[in-house]
């Protein structure tokens, strides 16, 4: 039977699925590098996707390039393997998430247009990307400029946060699954369809559905089926590391070794690798990879927020050429949501083109000292005192600021502006809401070294335990075997001394037993011949 699909029009979807049609997916990529060869028009086709070539392999199955017919575009299409569409729970999953993606309506998401089957035959139509990963711009490069890995950054985070409010959780962000065109659009692939491989049993067993351990936030690891918009932004940060330095924050031999490393949590700070990399930068990369999800940013919102407002990113990526009036980038145009980045950048025209965010009076200038203005008004500020006390001081703005860089004032302190007001937390007032936030990173950061501080005595601590409780056994064990051997040795000993006496006799009664011992000797009357002619028992006279 011919495995050529030669008709092209609807599905019939009466025909009964033939058994080996399930070898079909293996074969689609040979046979149409066969027609090639062989200079045929003959094509392979599945429903309205005329089959081109193939571009790879994932995790699901193939990918090709085709051709949609009736709408004359080119797109990605992913079939399911054969093992995978044996499974009617996983196929249910792939077209319910794929309907579900097919929501996420994003510039910089790859859209999916068609989730369908044709013969046993099940796939996904999805963008058509004319570019390379992050992960083969990495491997060209080694690493990005910083502001090229920030740019891409937003970008990402822009695409997530779209995403996690039509409540889509990635689960696998990675380079290889962040695309560029060759307009320099980034763009993220395959949500949803991480999600399928997650919650299939048997690849999850196979390490296959766990996501990638380089980039995978500890969570994930030890349970994949409760993850949330979090794992997404450890990822993500990971996925920035990598873009900064070219290395991965966390390596190991075996996933095991991996996921224990990152359950310490300890890995080379952005910046000591790169000394490029800034403070803040490297204090966000942090909080974006924080070992806890309670101390890791809450949404992506916070994390452009935190990285627009470095004022570092690139307006296009300076390794595609063309790339800076390309549409779509979420840093270049008003194509994506960039309302939340501050009233600069929610002003933008389709058209314009948004300048590198200026850094506020009141998140940096004023910190090194008071300046004519906002700076120098009184506020009455309430906080705790190093002895626990609550205090009310009066201070400037100016003032406060410094305060909450030295750590003298925490996000706790409450202020008011007048003496008959009401106190209010500092992050309520747009003088002091970056300055609370950077020194909540900065805090956040003191915990986790701190944390990580202890674990180490923690662990030191169990292992000195475990080494003098193996050291205890050993000697009870060693003990324990020298007076088994010393009660064997006396029990034997005893046995060959009670036994010995006995073997002597042995010999001689068998030698009884059998005839062969001496007789003892007899006496016997003369008899009446005898040369004495006497009777032997007869007295003498």
């Amino acid at each position: 039977m011919k495995l050529v699909v030669r008709c092209a029009g609807k599905r019939d979807t009466h025909q009964q699925d033939d058994p080996s049609d399930q070898k079909r997916i293996s074969t689609l990529a040979d046979e149409t590098q066969n027609s090639k060869a062989t200079g045929t028009t003959r094509v392979q086709q599945l429903g309205d996707f005329e089959l081109r070539k193939k571009l790879g392999k994932g995790g699901m199955g193939e990918v090709y390039l085709a051709r949609q017919i009736s709408l004359d575009r080119l797109v990605a299409l992913k079939t399911l393997s054969k093992e995978l569409a044996k499974k009617g729970d996983f196929v249910a999953r792939f077209e319910r998430e794929a309907k579900s993606m097919a929501k996420i309506d994003h510039p910089n998401v790859v859209k999916i247009y068609a989730v369908d089957s044709f013969k046993g035959i099940h796939f996904a139509a999805i963008e058509y990307i004319d570019g390379q990963s992050i992960q083969q711009w990495l491997e060209a490069l080694g690493r990005f400029s910083i502001a090229d890995a920030v740019h891409v950054t937003i970008v990402c985070a822009e695409a997530l946060k779209h995403a996690h409010a039509e409540n889509m959780v990635h689960r696998d962000i990675k380079p290889d699954n962040i695309l560029v065109t060759k307009k320099g659009v980034v763009k993220v692939a395959d949500f949803g369809l991480a999600k399928v491989l997650d919650e299939d049993v048997s690849m999850t067993q196979s390490g296959t559905g766990l996501g990638t351990p380089l980039y995978m936030a500890p969570e994930q690891a030890r349970s994949a089926k409760y993850v949330d918009q979090r794992c997404d932004i450890y990822a993500l940060g990971a996925t920035l590391y990598h873009m900064l330095t070219g290395k991965l924050p966390y390596t190991g031999n075996t996933a095991l070794e991996l996921i224990i490393a990152k359950e310490k949590g300890i890995y080379p700070n952005a910046r000591k690798v790169r000394a490029e990399v800034s403070e803040r930068l490297d204090l966000i990369v942090d909080k974006m990879m924080a070992k806890e999800p309670s101390h890791r940013y809450k949404s992506c919102d916070e994390v452009i927020r935190d990285l627009f407002s470095l004022g570092v990113h690139s307006e296009s990526l300076s390794f595609i050429g063309g790339a800076v009036d390309a549409p779509g980038n979420a840093i270049t145009g008003g194509a994506t949501q960039l309302n939340s980045l501050g009233p600069a950048a929610s002003t933008l025209s389709p058209t314009q083109t948004a300048t590198p965010a200026r850094k506020t009076p009141a998140a940096t200038e004023l910190i090194g000292g008071d300046t004519p203005g906002s700076s120098t008004r009184i506020w009455y500020v309430q906080f705790e005192d190093a002895k626990g006390k609550t205090a009310v001081e009066k201070h400037s703005t100016g003032r406060i600021l410094k305060m909450l860089a030295a750590g003298q004032l925490t996000a706790k302190a409450r202020t008011k502006a007048s003496a008959d007001g009401s106190y209010f937390p500092l992050s309520q007032f747009p003088e002091f809401t970056k300055a609370v936030e950077d020194s909540l990173v900065r805090r956040t950061a003191g915990i986790r070294k701190e944390d990580m501080g202890n674990l180490y005595k923690k662990v030191e601590k169990d292992q000195k335990s475990f080494q003098g409780r193996r050291k205890m056994k050993d000697f009870f064990r060693n003990t324990f075997g020298i007076i088994k051997l010393i009660l064997l040795l006396a029990a034997m000993g005893a046995a060959v001394w009670f036994v010995v006496p006995y073997l002597k006799d042995i010999p001689g009664q068998v030698a009884d037993k059998v005839g062969l011992g001496e007789k003892a000797p007899t006496t016997e009357s003369p008899s009446a011949d005898s040369p004495t002619g006497t009777n032997a028992t007869s007295p003498v006279p």
